[in-house]
């Protein structure tokens, strides 16, 4: 049942989370209002305990190296599956590379929400004040990181990072020589996703997508629901396998939508036609004269001369499309 596999789903979270704080800066100010000192705050990760028991242990204030304030710290808490943002377990995704020649799948991804914290620790309250006005107004309460999933795959996912509550604490007990700490510990939720095992899917073509949706009532009291199933099938956009069903009977340029061709019955209305590099729709078939929609699908106008040949997109070029060409969608909702 179980592969190994390791997306580094959560480092990749944790390491933007404290890239969003690793420019705070504190300033000190002289008498005359100039300014006297700039100190960037250090950030690490790893408990505040382990930095106040350090403290506590460093009771020598004439001591030349000690662990300087301010400084502040994260670390990771709390891990909850979160069920409002649940998806499809069935459901796969389909990711391609730069240069859409690699393709990998897997199951979409589990909503998590991790809980980390963290906490800003000074001396002077001044400073705490500084640093936590450089925070707040970035948190409405939430802020969006958008986040790099998947190594190489280079997946993107905006992670709302939302900041839950805020705790105060100054930590001053004991004799003249018992150091002074301010403590502040916000708590915040990182919504993130967790990925399971992805696997190379290049040349596998999608054969069937199918999408659900459940919609309520338009109004307040309204409890009607509408269940709404979208469905596509691939279909090819050029001929694979030169199946030539007739020759064009006349020169036709950019602009002609009825041409002239050698045998009127190899032609169906409502299917495709490709003649060169251009793809047309068969509207209407009378003798031998068809009337076409041109340059179907994102081809081009172009002239062709008498005797050209052209080609049938049918059920047979749809099973043969190639990695990249699976954009002709039809679908129908039911």
């Amino acid at each position: 049942m179980f592969e190994y596999f390791y997306n580094e789903v959560f480092r990749s979270v944790i390491i933007g989370f404290g890239s969003l704080f690793n420019d705070v800066q504190v300033r000190h100010n002289n008498s005359s209002g100039g300014v006297e000192s700039v100190i960037k705050v250090p950030l690490a990760y790893g408990p505040t305990q382990k930095f106040l028991a350090r403290m506590q242990q460093e009771k020598d204030l004439n001591k030349p190296v000690q662990m300087t304030l301010p400084r502040m710290s994260f670390e990771f808490t709390d891990l909850q599956y979160d069920p409002t943002r649940k998806a499809s377990q069935v459901q796969y995704f389909v990711i391609t590379d730069e240069n859409g020649e690699k393709a990998n799948k897997g199951f979409l991804p589990v909503p998590y929400n991790m809980t980390i914290t963290l906490s800003i620790m000074t001396k002077l309250n001044d400073d705490m004040l500084q640093i936590i006005e450089q925070i707040l107004p970035y948190f409405q309460p939430a802020y969006i990181l958008p986040v790099k999933f998947l190594a190489d795959l280079k997946e993107k996912r905006d992670i709302p990072i939302q900041l839950d509550d805020i705790q105060m604490e100054d930590d001053y007990e004991g004799n003249f020589d018992t150091r002074r700490a301010l403590i502040y510990t916000l708590r915040f939720t990182a919504k993130t996703y967790v990925f399971g095992p992805v696997s190379d899917v290049s040349g596998e073509i999608i054969k069937k997508v199918s999408v659900g949706y459940i919609g309520g009532g338009r109004s307040a009291g309204d409890t009607a629901v509408r269940d709404l199933t979208y469905t596509v099938t691939p279909r090819a956009v050029k001929d694979y396998n030169g199946s030539v069903i007739a020759l064009l009977d006349e020169d036709v340029d950019m602009v002609e939508t009825v041409i002239d061709v050698s045998d009127g019955t190899a032609f169906t209305e409502n299917t495709y036609i490709y003649v060169d590099q251009e793809e047309m729709y068969v509207e209407t078939v009378s003798g031998n004269k068809i009337k076409v929609r041109r340059a179907q699908d994102n081809t081009t106008h172009a002239n062709h001369v008498k005797g050209a040949q052209v080609m049938s997109i049918n059920a047979a070029d749809d099973a043969l499309i190639e990695f990249g060409d699976d954009f002709g969608f039809n679908g129908d909702i039911s």
